[in-house]
């Protein structure tokens, strides 16, 4: 028998058999690959949006160093990785930062070795700030008016502790760098690592438990750290929560503040006595450096070594002028020396006492020989007399202090005469001189 013609059936085909093959094969699945399957919703959504408007709340900023901006826009329901890319991130008059809500304008694009979506932002603008950062901010004005942040609440922190708690999740990098940090700098320290969930829903009353844990312990630590690594603003969030922030007020262990990354601010490094950059810059900020503390002992030991030597070359040096003294070597001639000296102050003692005697006798009779000539013994050795009435011892001044009859007594320089008065007389009479005898 001949074989059928190509393309025509045979005398001996099976025609019902031959329709299931075909029908079988128009039935299988169409098998993509990855990267034609890629390459296909890459050019599909990629031409669909080739120009679009979005607006979100920024989430997840982070730069690079080449200066190209990566973030996340999102909303209650989604959210959109994006990418800023150097040039246009110049352009912005304005700071990008977590929270901030934003409308951009750019393209949506396709990352085929990730198989991810993102959006090309080439314009931006500002939409208001988001909800979590205005829930930031009116917390903090709420918080300041009260005094939370008063500079004058920070209590200062210890030199020296002896024990440190540190409040963080346990399995999260933060606490390994504390810990690292605080056994390299001073092994002494003893320390405890409360648990907390530092993320999520029960984070903040976790974290205020463990503060209020904190306080209760005996003995009671010296310091308290508390704090996490970095992450957004939503996984930094409970420490931006009013019940943390309280409990970090009430405390009255000194609480250092470790959240995040340097440019990381949140409500609890505000109230917390000390802000920590990260949580390794909290161990150094709690606990001084071995080494250092070493080296300052050295350098005192130093200075008192070199001040000991001092005060003992001082002393040799008068220890020999001591003995390189006179009075060492010849000491009778310090006797010798002080009894000259006290017979010269002798000597000098006794012109002295006589030249005073000699000065007092002097003046002594001066005195006398003023008095001598006042007085009443001298005027009457001149021929004066004083005259007193018998009865009482007047001294007669007047004519009119005696009568005729009244007897009176005459002072003389030598004696006394008793005489009875004859007249008085308001006249002065002048005794009449005494008749010459030789004269006829």
């Amino acid at each position: 028998m001949g074989q059928a013609a190509p393309g025509q059936r045979s005398l001996f085909d099976t025609p019902g058999r031959q329709s299931v093959e075909e029908k079988a094969e128009a039935e299988k699945p169409v098998i993509w690959t990855v990267s034609r399957l890629t390459r296909r919703i890459k050019r599909t959504l990629e031409e669909a949006f080739p120009d679009v408007w979005v607006s979100g709340e920024v989430s997840n900023l982070r730069r690079s160093q080449t200066g190209h901006v990566y973030f996340t826009l999102k909303d209650a329901e989604a959210q959109l990785g994006a990418v800023l890319w150097s040039s246009a991130a110049r352009q912005l008059q304005f700071d990008l930062v977590d929270g901030l809500e934003v409308i951009c304008r750019g393209a949506v694009e396709v990352y085929p070795p990730r198989g991810r979506y993102q959006l090309i932002v080439r314009q931006m603008q500002p939409k208001g700030l988001g909800a979590l950062e205005l829930a930031f901010r009116q917390l903090y004005q709420r918080l300041q008016r009260q005094g939370l942040f008063d500079s004058r609440h920070k209590k200062p922190l210890p030199r020296f502790p002896r024990f440190v708690a540190v409040v963080t999740s346990p399995t999260g990098a933060a606490v390994h760098d504390v810990l690292r940090t605080l056994r390299r700098r001073w092994p002494l320290v003893r320390v405890l690592v409360v648990p907390a969930a530092v993320q999520g829903e029960e984070a903040p009353g976790q974290i205020a438990q463990a503060v209020e844990l904190v306080n209760r312990l005996r003995p009671r630590p010296d310091v308290m750290i508390v704090g996490r690594g970095g992450g957004s603003l939503e996984d930094l969030w409970a420490f931006n929560t009013e019940e943390v922030v309280r409990a970090i007020f009430r405390s009255q262990v000194p609480v250092v503040s470790a959240v995040g990354h340097e440019v990381d601010t949140t409500l609890s490094d505000l109230v917390a006595d000390k802000r920590a950059l990260t949580p390794t810059d909290a161990g150094q900020e709690v606990v001084p450096h071995q080494r250092e503390i070493q080296a300052h002992l050295e350098h005192l030991a130093a200075r008192m070594r070199r001040h000991l030597q001092q005060q003992v070359g001082r002393a040799r040096q008068r220890l020999q002028a001591i003995v390189r003294s006179r009075v060492i070597r010849r000491p009778q001639a310090l006797l010798d020396d002080s009894l000259l000296r006290v017979e010269e102050l002798s000597q000098r003692l006794n012109r002295a006492m006589q030249g005073r005697l000699q000065q007092g006798q002097n003046r002594l009779g001066h005195a006398a020989g003023k008095l001598e000539s006042l007085s009443p013994v001298a005027v009457l050795a001149r021929g004066y007399s004083v005259t007193l009435q018998v009865e009482g011892h007047q001294v007669l001044r007047r004519h009119d202090q005696v009568a005729p009859g009244d007897r009176i007594l005459t002072q003389l320089a030598q004696g006394t005469l008793l005489s009875r008065v004859e007249s008085t007389s308001a006249e002065n009479l002048l005794v009449p001189e005494a008749p010459d005898r030789k004269r006829p």
